[in-house]
């Protein structure tokens, strides 16, 4: 594998584990921030250790993206797949303090524009790697046809199910005249222990997401480790 490639499998496999780590964590010690639940009661049972736990894996796994997505840009000069991975970590940047002014306030709007920005940055990403497909090797073409199949599937359940979840949350607080907590009041509420509860009807709503996070999301991150050199079929592979 030609040094660079190498170098960023490398970059690849760490970041991979970094959430892998952070998703085995999370799908041991289950919790959903805003109700302050979780289904177990133990001493690193916080919602504040678990959100945090997720923002480092979370920018974890889009640094993976934006890795493989500047690798594929070099097969085409000045290519939207580079403008992208420029682009994506930014954004999801911005996510994750929405995510965190969402859990510390307990509004679901945030969460909704916090899953739309993730939603926007999967349209981007298969926008950039449908616009370089055509200038990859045989091998890298067939994982940008796997990249797509799997981003469009994801964009649809985040535009039919998650982001509806969570402004049909919102609009329902709305209607129940529901007050917001400050900053501080919410700091102060998520490194308590949050509440056990093992009722089903406490879980129903967000099993969807859980389920796929810690499977699907944590096969596909292992997976971008091990992807093929992402190059022109003409491209000079300099010597190790």
């Amino acid at each position: 594998m030609p040094r660079d490639c190498y170098a960023t499998r490398r970059s690849l496999l760490v970041l991979s584990a970094v959430y892998v780590a952070g998703c085995g964590f999370r799908s041991l010690l289950p919790m959903v921030d805003v109700p302050r639940i979780c289904l177990h009661d133990t001493w690193i049972s916080r919602i504040v250790i678990g959100r945090s736990v997720a923002t480092v894996a979370e920018l974890a796994f889009v640094t993976q993206w934006a890795l493989l997505l500047r690798e594929a840009g070099l097969a085409e000069e000045h290519s939207l797949a580079t403008r992208v991975s420029r682009l994506i970590v930014p954004l999801i940047t911005i996510a994750e303090l929405s995510s965190w002014t969402a859990v510390l306030t307990t509004n679901n709007l945030l969460h909704a524009i916090e899953n739309s920005l993730w939603t926007l940055a999967a349209v981007l990403a298969i926008a950039g790697v449908i616009s370089i497909r055509r200038s990859l090797d045989e091998k890298g073409r067939r994982f940008a046809t796997a990249a797509v199949i799997c981003g469009a599937v994801y964009v649809g359940f985040m535009t039919t199910i998650d982001v509806p979840m969570y402004l049909s949350r919102w609009q329902a607080d709305l209607a129940a005249g529901r007050v917001y907590l400050s900053l501080s009041e919410g700091m102060h509420q998520i490194v308590q222990r949050c509440i056990v509860t093992r009722d089903w009807s406490s879980w129903r709503d967000d099993v969807p997401w859980i389920s796929l996070y810690f499977t699907a999301a944590v096969w596909i991150s292992i997976a971008l480790a091990h992807v093929p050199p992402l190059r022109s079929p003409g491209h000079y592979y300099p010597s190790r």
